[in-house]
């Protein structure tokens, strides 16, 4: 059975483009369709899964599912067959890379801190290098980093780190989007499990992040929360 929650894509008759009832932008002269695969190329390679979408057109009155690969291929859902960048094959860099996230990952499910997280610094080091800063395997190696740094309780690493990853997500695809979403929910997460003088410290850049990643409805409690706990901190 497949468990994929698809995505719900709205193309109006003036070329507007919404995500899960999330605005888009489209630049002029640029087709929605083609930002909208975009943006579902980012999220399929930062969570290295398919995302799936039904795309409502209104200008031809047609509706379709898509699913959309990590390498940025489509297919129809449950299509099995293998592409042509499945045929390729892997570079030597990227199976030493795999290779590596592998070991850190299972150092870091066996708590052993002091392997998993000088492997995964030194592989965002070179995935940087390699691919970007901002590459999505570079963040989903971060993400697992932040993840490390929560195991371990240094909260205040993982607040820097899920900040900055929801401020990245959110640059390369908008506010509404799951991976922007989850990422500004942990750097809240953590923020909170932090000392009251580490706290206020880091608020200010968290604060910060949540105006402008987040719609401030979706926000309001965690805004409330927040304050709350500085007004103790300082008081």
């Amino acid at each position: 059975m497949n468990t994929i929650t698809p995505y719900q894509a709205h193309i109006s008759h003036d070329a507007q483009l919404s995500l899960d009832a999330e605005p888009q932008v489209v630049p002029d002269g640029i087709d929605p369709s083609q930002v909208l695969l975009q943006i579902l190329h980012i999220q399929a390679a930062g969570s290295g899964t398919p995302v799936q979408v039904h795309v409502s057109d209104d200008r031809t009155g047609s509706g379709f599912d898509i699913e959309v690969l990590p390498d940025g291929t489509t297919r129809p859902p449950g299509t099995q067959a293998t592409t042509a960048a499945d045929e390729a094959p892997t570079s030597p860099t990227s199976n030493d890379l795999a290779r590596r996230l592998a070991t850190a990952h299972e150092a870091g499910r066996a708590h052993d801190f002091e392997t998993a997280i000088p492997a995964a610094d030194a592989l965002i080091q070179d995935l940087a290098a390699e691919f970007g800063e901002t590459a999505p395997r570079t963040l989903k190696a971060a993400q697992f980093r932040a993840d490390l740094a929560v195991l371990e309780g240094d909260y205040a690493y993982a607040t820097a780190s899920w900040t900055w990853l929801a401020l990245t997500w959110y640059d390369g695809l908008g506010p509404g989007m799951r991976l922007t979403q989850v990422a500004a929910g942990n750097a809240a997460w953590t923020w909170m499990q932090l000392e009251p003088d580490e706290a206020v410290i880091s608020a200010p850049d968290l604060l910060s992040m949540l105006n402008e990643v987040t719609t401030p409805d979706r926000t309001q409690t965690i805004r409330a929360q927040i304050e709350e706990r500085l007004l103790q901190a300082t008081n």
